[in-house]
């Protein structure tokens, strides 16, 4: 199976919803991890208690992800245009709000080329910003 498969992912606190995403999304082929930058994630919630070297380093070792980029934008689009993937793997998650933007850029350059969104279910009652606003606490 030489289909590329590729997640955004920030991975700040890893959980098992990243995993999830992970595993369904191998079953399509090599999975490229496009880790949100320090920068990309800056402009849009707090900066993730890991630096980008040190979440590279976690996500490298996760079975079944074949590599790991930079993604310096927040938008996918950005990457899906420069490595155009056969799939994108995302969560459900972006049906509404300002994601659902980023959603439309994505499918519209995965067109381009015959390239395909898959969307998981999103792992109910877990993300990044609960758990971290519950260490807060």
């Amino acid at each position: 199976m030489n289909k590329k498969v590729y997640i955004g992912l920030t991975a700040d606190t890893l959980h098992h919803g990243h995993i999830n995403l992970i595993e369904k999304a191998k079953k399509h082929g090599k999975v490229t991890i496009g880790l949100l930058t320090d920068k990309a994630v800056a402009n849009h919630k707090r900066l993730p208690i890991l630096n980008y070297e040190q979440r590279k380093k976690v996500i490298e070792n996760i079975s079944g992800v074949f590599e790991v980029l930079p993604q310096d934008e927040w938008d996918y689009s950005v990457n899906i245009k420069k490595y155009k993937p056969d799939y994108m793997v995302h969560g459900d998650d972006w049906m509404h709000g300002p994601e659902l933007n980023i959603k439309k850029k994505v499918i519209k350059e995965l067109k381009k080329y015959g390239g395909k969104l898959i969307e998981i279910p999103y792992t109910k009652g877990i993300s990044s910003s609960a758990l971290s606003s519950q260490q807060a606490k």
